[in-house]
């Protein structure tokens, strides 16, 4: 304790000096005056660039004798030799018109011009010299990569440690550094390293990675999930590569700089300046997207002033005005080289990212490192390519010692991020601190761990916490409790499972299931690849699309509903499924099922042959049953229906990738296409009433449209080949919540349509602002346009439908769902007419306060009852970049 009391006035001189030794300016416009923002600010030869802010001012470390490089799209770069930091600059820059090709001095900037521009005749010559650094064009090549992946808190202020919350951890100050690209403290939270060889073969055009080591501290040893902080943020801000078209970043789709096709039409680009990388002559070309808030990057490219065209260095950034989410400012900054063979090669990838959640919120850096050395062309076994996927991890790289990093960490660890580790176990020893953990984990994670000590972690967890406490027709009140086992218990055996009470039915449902994976988990048995045998037992109430739901069908927020529910069933069923996965992103599910469904609340199974005929507007005069009817009618109604069957699904998405919760994993390569085929059979005579055979097909891709946003197309087509009564033909996937879920029809009611041949196609365009970014005023709210559209094919073939007269004797046909209304029922679910779709659109305006989507939708079709809604809202509330 003496030593640190100390050492404490040298970590406050050493906080002072270095945030003395700052040079800071501002940039303004020559002519006009006015603050010129996303400016480059950097010394000539170093590392460590800053971008103006939106008043144009900059804070930078003073370098004595440095000279300071000024510069931006569309001005002439100032160069400068700063003596001191005694006053603040004003650098004022002067606007360029490259048209003419020659640098000159306007009052007033020039439309901008691609014809006979030099700058786009250079950048023509750079896009076709791409050709030439095609690693893909030899038959093999490896290359050893070194990725660090830094997070930590920022804008740190040392009154932080003298009051409030943080006066309680003195400890805090051992673990605050400055950041070289701001100058402010900031606390390490996580780093993740990770050394990996990448090896390609021509012959199968083959590109995978081989995980050597892997390493992982700070705050993901807090979160139960274990990868998810670094997974999340790796796939947020995944490394970009110029020398590809298409870069996925910020879980968008960027084109590049020098893209083959659509860059010239896209970019502006303007010559610069001509200067030295590496004592090589180079050509300094700016470039930004036509309009600053679309999605795009902007920054310098470095070009060889040569025959070559090769890019020597490449400065990369957003525009200020992007409206991207939450991040306020990005640099990338990238080198190159040229091998022996004479192709211009990565060699460095830095990162750096400010995100800033809202004005009032401390800001937060992620920091990545990527250095490739090694590449080599040599002939590689075909040993090395024998694994399913594009990854694989060695079995010991989560062990490696000290000594491996040592040799193969190409960036040192600051004395902060070596101590991460040490962090999190000096958090968690304050007295106190353990419940608001486990309280903050419980909300983020939507289950209640029963232990977060490290020694003796949580072995069950509580959970989903939004289903807790729900209502709906049929249970009324419903109160349920929910646990689930993790790896912590067995890496191999899990339980999970729920107790529900309904106060209106005063029944008790649950679910019970016991898992064997194959594969040894870190925490949950659905963690990718899985390779699982389940057993599964529930009792529970619902209706049939509660089975298309991305989450619980009881989930509080689903209570929120635009129509009635008046149809709904109980479900006693008990399934044995065996779920494999590969790397490659090949799936095959198989599942044995006995299912007993009762029908409950207004709905019931009448068949055919005990309805009355009436007249031949109405054929038939169904017997009241019901709610309102009052009577029991055990024997003209079937009280259930027993089914078992084998169901198959194998599905194929290559590149697939998750991240893991608690409660799901989330699939983030979207881009990749999802093809599924299915099919169930039914056993009559096996503990089924009836024989049956229902197969589909369907087919997932997103396409990237740039500057336009993204298109998602979802086609699926199916067919029920036997006779069978409602409850098995085909129905659509219903949403009747207020709240939007994805792949769900937004104004079919529930079992409203009943076919047994059908097609669909749902489609999505979010336009990522490209209109109201055009708006002004309202470009400023950052809010992105959504369009959709469902459109259902249908038909009921003859045999299957109840209300022809070549079936009014049948025992096996069920009548279609209805509701009695001053004692004459009233049909409410139909055969589709098969030359008339079910149409159906959204037009959503999604992003308002970077959380809130809101979308209008609208019924075409099937809308000559009355009490058919026409239209709606929808709503979700979404983290989206």
């Amino acid at each position: 304790m003496k030593r640190f009391l100390l050492l404490l006035p040298l970590l406050i001189l050493g906080c002072l000096s270095a945030s003395a030794q700052r040079l800071v300016g501002r940039v303004l416009d020559a002519k006009t005056g006015e603050a010129t923002p996303f400016v480059n600010v950097f010394y000539d030869g170093a590392k460590g660039a800053v971008q103006t802010d939106a008043d144009g001012r900059f804070s930078i470390p003073f370098r004595k004798g440095g000279k300071l490089i000024v510069s931006s799209i569309g001005y002439q770069t100032q160069s400068l030799h700063p003596k001191s930091t005694a006053d603040s600059l004003i650098v004022k820059l002067r606007t360029i018109d490259m048209s003419l090709g020659t640098a000159v001095v306007q009052a007033k900037r020039e439309k901008y011009s691609r014809k006979n521009n030099p700058a786009v005749i250079l950048m023509e010559k750079v896009i076709a010299a791409k050709k030439a650094s095609n690693l893909r064009q030899r038959d093999y090549y490896s290359v050893e990569k070194y990725d660090k992946l830094a997070f930590a808190l920022s804008d740190i202020t040392p009154k932080v440690f003298e009051e409030g919350t943080f006066k309680a951890m003195p400890f805090l100050k051992e673990h605050v550094e400055t950041s070289p690209e701001t100058g402010k403290l900031i606390l390490p939270l996580s780093v993740d390293e990770t050394v990996s060889q990448e090896i390609y073969r021509k012959k199968q055009d083959e590109k995978k990675s081989i995980i050597k080591g892997q390493r992982t501290t700070g705050m993901n040893e807090l979160i139960d999930t274990g990868d998810i902080l670094a997974s999340m943020l790796q796939d947020v801000f995944t490394e970009v590569n110029i020398y590809e078209d298409d870069i996925r970043f910020v879980q968008s789709q960027f084109l590049s700089p020098i893209a083959t096709n659509g860059a010239i039409a896209f970019y502006r680009y303007f010559i610069e300046d001509t200067t030295y990388v590496d004592g090589n002559k180079c050509i300094q070309v700016s470039f930004g997207p036509n309009n600053s808030r679309d999605f795009g990057f902007t920054g310098s490219l470095y070009i060889m002033a040569d025959s070559t065209f090769r890019i020597a260095k490449a400065d990369i950034s957003i525009p200020i005005k992007s409206t991207v989410n939450y991040v306020k400012r990005i640099n990338i900054a990238q080198q190159f080289t040229q091998l022996p063979s004479g192709e211009q090669v990565l060699a460095k990838n830095d990162m750096f990212v400010l995100l800033e959640a809202a004005k009032f919120l401390k800001t937060l850096e992620v920091k990545r490192y990527t250095e490739y050395t090694n590449y080599s062309f040599e002939p590689l076994s075909d040993r090395l390519f024998r694994f399913r996927g594009n990854t694989k991890i060695e079995p010991d790289a989560m062990m490696q010692e000290d000594k491996f990093w040592a040799q193969h960490r190409t960036e040192q660890l600051t004395k902060s991020e070596d101590k991460t580790s040490l962090f999190v176990k000096r958090i968690m020893n304050i007295p106190g601190i353990k419940p608001f953990i486990w309280v903050g984990k419980s909300l983020i994670e939507n289950f209640v761990p029963t232990s977060i000590d490290d020694e003796h972690p949580s072995k069950l967890d509580v959970g989903p916490v939004n289903t807790m406490v729900t209502t709906n027709p049929v249970d009324g009140l419903r109160l349920r409790a929910s646990a689930q086992t993790t790896a912590n218990f067995n890496p191999h055996f899990f339980w999970r499972g729920y107790l529900a009470y309904g106060f209106r039915d005063q029944r008790w449902k649950g679910m019970g299931e016991m898992t064997y994976s194959f594969k040894k988990k870190a925490y949950l048995p659905m963690e990718f690849p899985t390779a699982n045998l389940t057993f599964n037992y529930s009792y529970d109430v619902g209706v049939p699309s509660d089975q298309y739901l991305n989450t619980d069908k009881d989930n509080v927020f689903r209570a929120l509903t635009w129509s009635s529910v008046k149809h709904m069933m109980y479900d006693r069923s008990f399934k044995l499924i065996f779920d494999r996965e590969w790397e490659d992103g090949l799936q095959w599910k198989t599942q044995l099922r006995y299912s007993q469904t009762e029908p409950t609340y207004h709905l019931f199974y009448q068949p055919v042959a005990h309805a009355h005929q009436s007249d031949p507007g109405l054929p038939y005069t169904i017997t009241p049953w019901g709610p309102e009817s009052g009577k029991n009618l055990a024997n003209l109604n079937r009280n259930f229906l027993n089914t078992t069957d084998l169901s198959m699904t194998l599905k194929y998405q290559p590149g697939v990738a998750y991240i893991n919760t608690k409660q799901r994993r989330i699939l983030v390569n979207k881009e990749a296409p999802i093809y599924r085929i299915s099919h169930t059979t039914g056993f009559k005579g096996f503990g089924s009433d009836y024989t049956y055979n229902l197969t589909e097909i369907g087919v997932r891709k997103r396409v990237w449209l740039h500057s336009w946003g993204r298109m998602d197309f979802d086609f699926a087509a199916g067919a029920q080949w036997n006779k069978v009564p409602f409850p098995l033909l085909i129905m659509p996937k219903a949403n009747l919540s207020y709240v939007y879920e994805d792949d769900m029809y937004y104004l079919v009611n529930n079992m409203e349509f009943f076919n047994d041949r059908y097609a669909q196609l749902m489609f999505n365009w979010n336009l990522h602002g490209k209109i109201f970014n055009r708006i002004p005023l309202i470009n400023r709210l950052k809010i992105r346009e959504h369009i959709g559209f469902n459109v259902l094919w249908g038909k009921l073939t003859d045999k299957n439908n109840p209300n022809l007269e070549q079936n009014r004797h049948r025992t096996d046909l069920f009548i279609f769902p209805g509701e009695f209304k001053n004692g004459v029922f009233k049909p409410t679910g139909y055969a589709m007419d098969p030359k008339v779709p079910y149409v159906e659109a959204a037009f959503g305006i999604h992003n308002l306060f970077k959380l809130v989507h809101v979308d209008y939708v609208r019924r075409f079709t099937y809308i000559d009852d009355p009490s058919i809604a026409r239209w709606g809202i929808r709503f979700m509330v979404r983290v989206i970049f």
